[in-house]
């Protein structure tokens, strides 16, 4: 099981919102380039890097800081926010991204995700971000008419590398995660699902890693880390199936 650390950019800093509300933002660190260091010292093999004006503004608006995480750092990052057609999708994988995670756009043009998976295999994630288990898109600001489990059923076909399914009631709120409800989704599915949303404390990395088994291949964690909750070396031996 990956953990994967996140990076939420807003405004170029790194910060933590409590579900997807910008104005509730806190700020950890201003310099994303040394974040990512800091992740990539702990341990860490992969990054979890969303634009949070980016997906409000549906265009990249970070592009800078995403750039200096690339540059500071030689691990695969993920990249979500703001990426609603394939021209921004070849622009970010040409400038060494890993894998882009498409959200909104799944919802608005399904089709679109399907060329772009086909174009990149191996580098499109499709995010699914859920209020009630219903999606929510356009940065988290509107809630859909499409349930968590019919988006991801309809990209099952599509090639995608990974679902990565947000709990938005719990994100960024050290509620602790729900593992059985992101197991029953990875069940249905025959795509890898990334837990996200609502890791407190090692706890939940045990959670998560006893339904590894039913599809859930890692899981995305932020505020317990910044601010000390989660200890990188024990999260990362229990992934690893050391403790």
């Amino acid at each position: 099981m990956i953990i994967y650390p996140a990076i939420d950019l807003k405004d170029g800093a790194c910060v933590r919102l409590v579900q997807g509300d910008m104005d509730r933002a806190t700020v950890f660190a201003d310099d994303p380039g040394a974040q990512a260091a800091r992740f990539r010292d702990q341990g860490f093999a992969w990054l979890h890097v969303v634009d949070l004006n980016g997906a409000f503004a549906g265009r990249p608006v970070n592009a800078a800081a995403v750039e200096a995480i690339v540059k500071a750092v030689d691990l695969p990052v993920q990249l979500g926010g703001g990426i609603r057609d394939l021209a921004t999708v070849e622009d970010w994988l040409s400038r060494g991204l890993a894998r882009v995670i498409l959200g909104t756009i799944a919802v608005r043009d399904p089709a679109l995700v399907r060329e772009a998976c086909r174009l990149f295999p191996g580098k499109v994630a499709v995010g699914i971000d859920a209020r009630d288990g219903m999606v929510a898109v356009e940065g988290w600001a509107e809630t859909s008419t499409m349930s968590a489990v019919d988006l991801g059923l309809a990209f099952e076909d599509a090639g995608a590398a990974a679902i990565i399914y947000t709990d938005i009631g719990r994100d960024g709120t050290l509620q602790g995660h729900d593992a059985e409800q992101t197991a029953r989704l990875a069940e249905r599915l025959t795509t890898p699902v990334i837990a996200s949303g609502g890791v407190a404390s090692i706890d939940d990395i045990r959670a998560i890693k006893t339904v590894e088994h039913r599809g859930v291949a890692g899981v995305v964690t932020g505020r317990a880390l910044y601010d000390g909750r989660l200890d990188p070396a024990a999260a990362l031996a229990v992934a690893a199936g050391r403790a």
